[in-house]
């Protein structure tokens, strides 16, 4: 499966490459359990044999400050201050992907990540985008707190129809999991619209058995230089 974006794909590190579906962190809070990719994704990447195109998809990461945000995606993000809410609007729209983050020592960040998820939601289609809930700062917490705080946080999550991690962008816990998590999922559901679209494209394209001229150039009067079409 070509890609306009493919003239040139930089070699890709081994540590980088998902041949297996990454798992989910908990089945009580889970997105999709399956532990393969879609036979179509499989096949399509088979066939582009080394030279498939870069898949982009815009994640957005939304929540309180000072929840970890920042350390989780290790690059500056403006969702989380009030004064750069005016550009919330761009910020939010098109997201393949929303990360609503709290911290797992502050339960009062929990109570607030509906709110945010609303913000992003508001901004794009509905069921367009994956949702994740990540409790962020593990190593702040001690297991029995950790466990008790993500009983909630699964709660919200099932409410918030999210799939729900936690993770520690101090010790590296579960982090590149989450994200190799998150990168399968976006990459499967671009190819997977891909391949309907050009599914589409071509059924439309064959839907006529020829497409005709009504009127040839010559015979179209001066001052009139538009040409019509129609299939039959």
């Amino acid at each position: 499966m070509k890609s306009s974006l493919m003239h040139f794909v930089p070699p890709v590190s081994r540590d980088r490459v998902i041949s297996q579906f990454p798992k989910w962190y908990t089945p009580e809070a889970c997105l999709q359990f399956k532990e393969h990719f879609h036979a179509q994704v499989r096949t399509a990447c088979q066939q582009s044999a080394g030279t498939a195109g870069l898949k982009l998809s815009k994640v957005v990461v939304v929540g309180d400050l000072y929840v970890g945000k920042t350390s989780l995606i290790n690059r500056w993000d403006t969702a989380g201050q009030e004064k750069f809410k005016c550009i919330a609007s761009a910020y939010y729209r098109g997201a393949e992907v929303i990360i609503t983050v709290f911290d797992l020592a502050d339960i009062q960040t929990l109570d607030h990540t509906k709110q945010w998820l609303e913000d992003a939601l508001r901004e794009n289609e509905p069921d367009s985008s994956f949702i994740f809930l990540v409790g962020t700062k593990k190593d702040l917490v001690s297991d029995a707190v950790c466990e008790r705080t993500e009983l909630d946080a699964i709660r919200f999550a099932n409410e918030m129809r999210a799939e729900y991690w936690s993770v520690s962008a101090k010790t590296g816990e579960n982090v590149k999991e989450f994200f190799s998590r998150v990168a399968a999922l976006a990459f499967e559901q671009s190819v997977i619209k891909e391949l309907e679209k050009t599914s589409r494209q071509t059924a439309q394209i064959g839907a006529g058995s020829l497409i005709k001229l009504e009127r040839s150039l010559m015979e179209i009067p001066e001052g009139n230089p538009q040409d019509s079409l129609s299939c039959c």
